[in-house]
């Protein structure tokens, strides 16, 4: 059997191609539909996530992460959540189809009736395939998990395209989601031998509930969190604001999910495994942390560094105030997979309930945040948001030291380096192009000079998560 070491390896090796070629489809399917569609028809869908995203949370209920902190699943453990989802979902669709004209008036928007409706079939088709995949997740079946996403993604953003491009604006955006779940959960059934039963006996799942209720009402309030400017903007603002500031949240989790599903496909399992012996556990987070550091500041801060430049060249002045969102959000991103990490540490040493705690917390002072600052428009609320992100992770790390004992000093030394080389790199290089008239010349010329001098410092800092992931690449042992 491959060591630990090795799997974990592969793991972020499948996670990067996975998340790879994710983005970039995400990209060339995004710059398509941006120029065919408008601010608007991005805020209607935005306005709705919020709804279809806590009904997902609701009927999977924390039992994927369940299932993965127990030693060996049964089948009876498999059997139990998968029927446990599919009785969820289906209730929850019919609440809140009846629900629908709530949401209209909600947001005076009458085109949301049937838009809702017909969007918020996804999350019920998702829970058909809710447990193969986490049998993929459990057993680290990554390149699996890679060709899922990758073939759904075309089959649904290629549908999508066509519908924009016949006049259908956001049922395209609308088709494209609900048909990107179903092709998962397809081809979820066909990589995963898991197989349900008709012998229904909900028990295991009561008994996995304890744990993953915490988790439940955790992801209830990460879905508030994310979802909370869809929500007021839309409210406050209406679907053009809500559109502007959704597109530029898009392309930030495009590099956002790029790092952090090379995360949560890897840690919680991996962590689970070391759990028992702190030293080694201790060694293992902090080896993660690093690599995390090391991709995520350049990759996001970079994203920042081009975002006016880009959009400019691919959607026009029409989302000239989408750049501007998306280089502040870039910030945020830049430590939402260290974020990630962190919650995976607590997870995987099965306190669920700090988890819960921190987001709960972290949720109110958002909102309570956004809603007072809403006045001062849209730059006001989204900097309070990145502020209040970056600040919460000495609480985690708080935790983590009581936890683990993880020293706060040694976290900042491995995250520290990096953040302070990024930084330094995209300053240079907005110095060096600032005078380029030309807007092609300038994206492609921030992209190499920033790459070029990012690595060469790490090359010649001698970072060894740098020599490490080169070895390893290559075939040959390390460490």
């Amino acid at each position: 059997m491959a060591s630990l070491k090795e799997r974990t390896a592969k793991g972020f090796l499948w996670g990067m191609v996975n998340n790879g070629m994710t983005q970039i489809l995400n990209a060339v399917f995004g710059i398509i539909l941006l120029n065919l569609l408008l601010p608007e028809d991005y805020g209607k869908i935005a306005m709705l996530m919020v709804f279809a995203n806590i009904a997902s949370t609701l009927q999977e209920s924390g039992f994927r992460q369940a299932l993965c902190n127990l030693r060996n699943p049964s089948q009876r453990d498999y059997n139990a959540v998968f029927w446990f989802n599919i009785g969820v979902s289906a209730l929850l669709y019919v609440v809140l189809f009846l629900l629908a004209p709530v949401i209209v008036r909600f947001y005076d928007d009458s085109d949301l009736l049937w838009l809702s409706r017909y969007l918020f079939l996804g999350f019920f088709i998702s829970s058909f395939g809710i447990v193969q995949r986490a049998y993929l997740f459990i057993h680290l079946m990554n390149r699996q998990n890679a060709v899922i996403g990758i073939v759904s993604l075309i089959v649904s953003g290629t549908v999508g395209v066509i519908m924009a491009s016949h006049g259908m604006a956001y049922w395209g955006l609308a088709t494209q989601q609900v048909l990107y779940i179903f092709v998962v959960a397809v081809m979820a059934w066909f990589y995963s031998p898991w197989r349900p039963s008709f012998h229904i006996d909900l028990r295991p799942a009561w008994q996995m509930f304890g744990f993953s209720s915490k988790l439940l009402l955790q992801n209830l309030f990460n879905n508030l969190n994310a979802h909370a400017f869809g929500v007021l903007l839309g409210r406050f603002y209406g679907d053009y604001s809500a559109g502007v500031y959704s597109n530029a949240r898009k392309w930030d989790d495009m590099g956002i999910n790029t790092v952090n599903g090379m995360v949560t496909e890897v840690a919680q399992p991996v962590l689970t495994r070391v759990r028992d012996d702190k030293g080694r556990y201790c060694h293992v987070f902090r080896k993660m942390l690093r690599f995390v550091s090391f991709i995520s500041f350049p990759v996001m801060l970079g994203i920042g560094l081009i975002a006016r430049d880009f959009l400019l060249i691919v959607g026009g002045e029409k989302w000239l105030e989408s750049a501007t969102l998306l280089s502040m959000l870039s910030v945020y991103g830049a430590f939402f997979p260290i974020t990630t990490l962190y919650s995976n540490l607590t997870i995987s040493q099965g306190r669920s309930g700090i988890n819960l705690w921190c987001t709960v917390v972290l949720c109110v002072l958002i909102w309570i945040g956004l809603i007072a600052l809403h006045p001062y428009g849209l730059r006001v609320m989204v900097m309070f948001f990145i502020v209040l992100n970056i600040l919460w992770l000495a609480v985690w790390q708080w935790f983590a030291w009581r936890l683990v004992g993880l020293n706060p000093w040694d976290a900042v030394k491995d995250i520290a380096p990096f953040f302070v080389f990024t930084i330094a790199v995209m300053a240079l290089t907005w110095r060096l192009t600032l005078s380029m008239e030309n807007i092609w010349l300038r994206l492609i010329c921030k992209m190499v000079v920033a790459a070029t001098l990012y690595g060469g410092i790490m090359w010649l800092s001698r970072a060894r998560i740098m020599r490490e992931s080169i070895e390893y690449l290559a075939h040959r042992r390390y460490e």
